[in-house]
């Protein structure tokens, strides 16, 4: 056997997953609390004492480790820019992209309160970005003076116009900031170019985050650098579209995450028109995205699913899944307010089971809309124009959940089909038709962590332990 042990330092759980890479299967799996306040090599302590017993999988047989965290929140980034549509979404792309949650986002010249507002969100990197390479220099300059008079004390990764990017620099280091610098992540109007950004933010998570938060000694129990959890989470879906060695992909898909603190979608999808007419605006989508909706986790933001999706459709949800439903809305409401406060709470019975699934169909639905492109029809001097902006989803070839909710939840499929085209929104791009699986096993973020040095292994092992489940009905 060539066992492997693929390890994610969760914010709220360090779990094991132990496979067996001759035979392409999973052994064993085990979790414990991380124990991020105190050191947390204890959690794992836990949890590889949980794998031996539950497995019988010792430390001397292992022969590989691989890691990912989002320990203590994960990688925390604010995205500074210029215009809110152009340059600051360029720097959200490079930092979700890269792994990184964004955590605040301002575009044009920043002020105090703003300034106020990164440094509550305690950041682990700023990126700053601003106008195309010769184009607008004076915000980026502006904001740079505003970063650099600041108590704010985390590595700056500077972005943006090249032209001034020297001088920048230069205004961060002479008030004694840590300052990085990289290519212009929109370099012209029309080219959004986020990887020399991504590389950056990846080295400097290595080099400084993982000290920060106390994971060095895990990361010299693993071996080799610790990934950011959702790069793992969007580096498997990458590898289960496309394939690797001669081992075909699935085609293309979207990953719906749905968490306690946020849900997550990742998309592999080539952006196309809705057909040949269709005028598309906007930046260029890229074909591998992911996004983060940190005001959609299903225990931290319960109340503000709960609003979003408004009482009367929450009710019905719940009725379609229970008709004989003993609850009215001001008990949903006051079941929600109580999941906020206690976000480790495990459901009670069928009718909290059916809670949590009816705010999980809620929040996929908002997140998927969010993350999908829009179609709407102008009026030109030659007729009515189909206007698409943003990502077409509506061929997208297969659909997967993963999260806490798809393992020990119920009613996966009816999660699931909250991120498909509905006539009542008929302006949202969101998957049609697709194939539908369950990451039942939880295992895609180790798919993600094996696919640099394994891909074609780990793709199998994908492959065999998705579940398929039918969207019908």
């Amino acid at each position: 056997m060539d066992i492997h042990l693929l390890i994610d330092f969760g914010s709220t759980y360090t779990k094991i997953l132990a496979v067996d890479l001759d035979a392409e299967t999973v052994l064993g799996r085990a979790q414990a609390i991380t124990t991020i306040e105190d050191d947390i090599t204890i959690g794992l302590d836990h949890a590889l004492a949980n794998l031996a017993e539950a497995s019988g999988i010792e430390a001397d047989e292992v022969s590989g480790r691989h890691a990912s965290s989002s320990a203590a929140g994960g990688l925390r980034m604010a995205a500074i820019g210029l215009v809110p549509e152009l340059t600051l979404e360029a720097a959200r792309r490079a930092a979700l992209g890269a792994g990184a949650k964004v955590v605040a986002a301002h575009g044009f010249e920043i002020d105090e309160v703003i300034l106020d507002q990164v440094e509550e969100a305690a950041c682990d990197i700023i990126l700053l970005t601003g106008g195309t390479d010769g184009g607008n220099k004076k915000v980026i300059l502006h904001n740079a003076r505003m970063l650099a008079n600041s108590a704010i004390g985390c590595p700056i990764l500077v972005a943006g116009n090249r032209v001034v990017t020297k001088q920048v620099g230069e205004i961060l280091e002479a008030a004694d900031k840590q300052v990085f610098t990289a290519a212009n992540v929109l370099p012209t109007l029309d080219k959004v170019e986020v990887e020399p950004a991504q590389d950056l933010i990846r080295d400097i998570f290595i080099a400084q985050i993982t000290e920060a938060k106390g994971l060095a000694a895990a990361q010299k129990f693993v071996g080799k650098d610790l990934m950011p959890t959702p790069l793992a989470s969007l580096k498997a879906a990458a590898l289960l579209a496309d394939g690797s060695g001669g081992e075909a992909g699935i085609g293309s898909l979207l990953v719906v995450e749905v968490g306690g603190a946020t849900t997550n979608i990742h998309s592999v999808v080539d952006n196309k028109p809705s057909d040949s007419q269709t005028i598309v605006r906007g930046l260029p989508e890229p074909r591998i995205k992911r996004t983060v909706e940190g005001d959609l986790g299903i225990r931290y933001n319960a109340p503000t699913i709960h609003q979003l999706a408004g009482d009367e459709t929450c009710m019905a949800r719940l009725r379609a899944i229970d008709p004989g439903l003993a609850c009215d809305g001001a008990d949903l409401a006051a079941h929600t307010q109580a999941l906020s406060t206690d976000v480790g709470y495990v459901p009670a019975g069928d009718l909290e089971y059916n809670i949590d699934v009816i705010l999980a169909q809620s929040a996929t639905a908002t997140a998927t809309q969010r993350h999908a492109g829009t179609m709407r029809e102008e009026f030109s001097v030659v007729g009515a124009v189909q206007v698409q902006q943003g990502k077409n989803l509506l061929d997208t070839k297969n659909l997967i959940g993963t999260g806490g909710i798809f393992k020990y939840g119920r009613h996966p499929e009816k999660i699931l089909q909250a991120a498909l085209f509905s006539p009542e929104n008929p302006w949202s791009l969101m998957p049609k038709a697709p194939k539908a699986f369950i990451d039942g096993e939880y295992l895609l973020y180790g798919v993600g962590l094996l696919a640099e040095h394994f891909p074609v292994q780990a793709l199998r092992i994908a492959k065999k332990y998705l579940n398929p489940v039918s969207l019908e009905g």
